[in-house]
């Protein structure tokens, strides 16, 4: 299973989500019904094109981190990666999460999410977070982290290679993955000559093209929604045209015969394994995760890290690919507690507790880099 395969199942959920957190200082970011002027309820700020999570009010920042999330869900990670960036926030850290929109091209991402978050990070550094109560002296001296997962874990590798100056002092890197386009969309090779022989056809139709009518009829969803609800939340809006819009442009790179990522998986591993800057990394695999290429990740990085004086951490959590994209719904049990209303206690508790511990795994791990 992997990001794209997901997708569909969070939106879905997306008007009920509850991260209640069991008591921990951030409860929902949409809350079970978010008023339009209710600002202060939610755990973010958007700021330029970023996410801006900060540290709950009253407890001071100790560092800062950069965060790219997964294909697809990497564009929405206020409702994707909520939960984890929550624990997170809670445990001290000021999160800027960069979304960002799938392409072919990594390279070309990697670069973007680098020149977003730094245009973000220079903004915050030079007027703090006044609405926070988070001013740019206490700011200005923090440390800088990055954590990654799958594809986002991929770019924030080729970021630390591309780049030497302005880089994290550590990477947290989840689930790692860089396989070759055929593996990662499957019929991938099938696919687009398929859709390069349809465009024609598709294009000339009253419905114009397959993407462009499935984000139109999300748009047409969403004016309905928020004509007809008072307390539509115009966030959930943006977050979801996010995501629609991405896929017009996936489309049509397919279309145009586009058959492997730029510059190729073998290519990013030369690329790592001559240029990684970043001096302090931690990889972490899940125990059923299928398509995890952190081991692969480890034998790449390991003599580069070495030779610039640094260390590389790996450990392995139980979980699987989509645990860092855990939320917490909002169960509705009946007026009788149920066999099955347990069992849904129990395996939401299990899923949770994996998301948990992936946040104090990172936490602490950053944590021991300044003692």
């Amino acid at each position: 299973m992997n990001e794209a395969t997901t997708c569909y199942g969070m939106f879905v959920n997306f008007t009920s989500l509850n991260h209640s957190n069991n008591g921990d200082n951030y409860n929902s970011i949409f809350g079970d019904k978010v008023k339009k002027d209710k600002d202060d309820d939610k755990i973010y700020r958007r700021l330029d094109s970023c996410l801006v999570i900060p540290p709950p009010k009253g407890k001071k920042p100790k560092a800062i981190i950069k965060f790219l999330g997964g294909a697809f869900i990497g564009a929405v990670p206020e409702v994707t990666y909520s939960y984890l960036l929550g624990l997170l926030a809670n445990e001290g850290y000021l999160i800027i999460s960069v979304p960002y929109n799938v392409t072919f091209d990594h390279s070309k991402a990697a670069t973007e999410v680098y020149d977003k978050f730094h245009l973000c990070l220079d903004s915050i550094l030079t007027s703090g977070l006044p609405n926070d109560d988070v001013s740019s002296a206490q700011l200005v001296d923090l440390p800088l982290y990055s954590v990654g997962h799958s594809n986002g874990a991929l770019l924030q590798v080729l970021s630390g290679s591309y780049f030497s100056e302005r880089i994290p002092k550590a990477n947290a890197i989840i689930s790692y993955n860089n396989r070759p386009a055929t593996e990662a969309v499957p019929y991938f090779e099938q696919l687009g000559p398929l859709v390069s022989q349809l465009m024609p056809v598709v294009e000339a139709s009253p419905v114009s093209s397959m993407a462009k009518g499935a984000a139109d009829a999300w748009r047409v969803f969403l004016d309905t929604a928020e004509s007809m609800a008072p307390d539509y939340d115009p966030e959930a809006r943006v977050s979801l045209n996010k995501f629609v819009d991405q896929l017009p442009s996936v489309f049509n790179q397919v279309a145009q015969g586009i058959s492997e990522f730029k510059p190729t998986p073998s290519e990013n591993r030369e690329c790592c394994k001559n240029s990684y800057n970043i001096r302090k990394t931690l990889l972490v695999k899940f125990n059923s995760d299928a398509i995890d290429e952190t081991d692969l990740l480890e034998e790449t990085l390991r003599p580069r890290v070495e030779a610039i004086g640094g260390t590389l951490d790996k450990i392995s959590l139980n979980g699987n690919h989509i645990t860092p994209c855990i939320q917490e719904p909002k169960l509705q049990v009946g007026d009788v507690y149920t066999p099955a209303d347990a069992i849904a206690q129990v395996l939401k508790t299990l899923s949770l507790n994996e998301t948990k511990v992936l946040a104090t795994t990172i936490s602490d791990w950053f944590s021991s880099i300044d003692e």
